[in-house]
């Protein structure tokens, strides 16, 4: 099985990813958050820089409903050496969804379909696409996968929930991506609620064909699941050590660039928003890394998390 990480707008830009990859390295495909400017900013550059993501495979990812859009942010992305991009159509968020794009576009088909035309003529690059299943319907499936399999792409990753589903639990139609995998001719990658080994294996029992998954909010909560998901050891201890490595090297990624502890500890906050879950107990900590004002202050709390409390694998 290949493992991708998810973009996740914030939270897994190449300061993530490059802490990631030196702890945990097991990952096979890293995206980048979505690009939707024609011009790059300073932070999209830096996120994509190769020499900012060294060593791992990198698909930058492009937010538009416009084909003139995406052909000029594509081409600003093949300036640097990327041969591969993936096309948004899965971001409920309803700043994106309300003029049209990610799964806002959905609702558009004939659109769709002539945008995907248009950008695949003349894009010069391999084209992906992630993918919901619909707006507000899983009926919609059936005509969008007949759109996708007009073209050539890249990959197709399917993340089978509605626009109107967001990420609430129980929300997965299986029934739609095993109609992707029975229909469609595209390599398919999996997005969705892949949370532990249970979840893992109930997919790979019903999709054994699948040879892609690609993991989002499980793995930012527990950034050891592939590892667990390949059999690795069951030593909590060794799981808790390669968190706290993991931690300080993020944090460490992120105090050498952002100034000022309270950007840093911003960043940092983000994210235990996940991994806080992940551990007994979490609360009394929680509370106190929120509150926290300065950097020795949240080290000192961070500290007591670690060494006080287990991680529920």
């Amino acid at each position: 099985m290949q493992f991708y990480l998810a973009p996740m707008e914030g939270i897994t830009g190449y300061i993530y990813r490059n802490a990631f990859y030196k702890i945990y390295g097991n990952i096979d495909r890293y995206f980048a958050p979505f690009i939707m400017s024609k011009k790059l900013n300073q932070k999209e550059i830096r996120d994509i820089l190769p020499e900012n993501n060294q060593g791992m495979e990198l698909i930058p990812q492009i937010l538009a409903n416009r084909a003139e859009d995406f052909l000029a942010i594509a081409k600003a992305i093949e300036s640097y050496g990327y041969k591969k991009v993936n096309l948004n159509l899965g971001c409920p968020s309803p700043t994106v969804t309300s003029r049209n794009r990610g799964s806002g576009f959905l609702a558009l088909p004939k659109e769709l379909d002539r945008f995907l035309e248009e950008i695949f003529e003349a894009c010069p690059m391999e084209i992906s696409i992630k993918t919901r299943i619909g707006l507000e319907d899983e009926e919609e499936w059936e005509g969008l996968l007949k759109i996708y399999e007009k073209y050539p792409l890249e990959e197709l990753i399917v993340h089978p929930r509605l626009k109107t589903d967001q990420y609430k639990p129980g929300t997965i139609h299986r029934e739609a991506y095993k109609m992707a995998a029975e229909k469609s001719r595209h390599s398919l990658c999996y997005n969705g609620d892949i949370k532990d080994r249970e979840t893992y294996q109930e997919f790979i029992s019903d999709f054994p064909d699948t040879k892609k998954v690609m993991l989002g909010r499980g793995l930012l909560k527990k950034p050891w699941l592939i590892k667990k998901l390949k059999g690795g050891t069951e030593d909590p201890v060794l799981y808790k050590e390669e968190l706290k490595a993991f931690h300080d090297e993020l944090l460490a990624g992120y105090v050498d660039y952002m100034s000022g502890d309270q950007n840093t500890l911003y960043k940092m906050k983000e994210l235990w928003a996940y991994l806080g879950t992940s551990f007994t107990n979490p609360d009394k900590y929680m509370k106190k890394i929120r509150k926290s004002q300065r950097l020795s202050e949240y080290k000192i709390w961070t500290d007591h998390l670690f060494r006080e409390q287990e991680l529920i694998l």
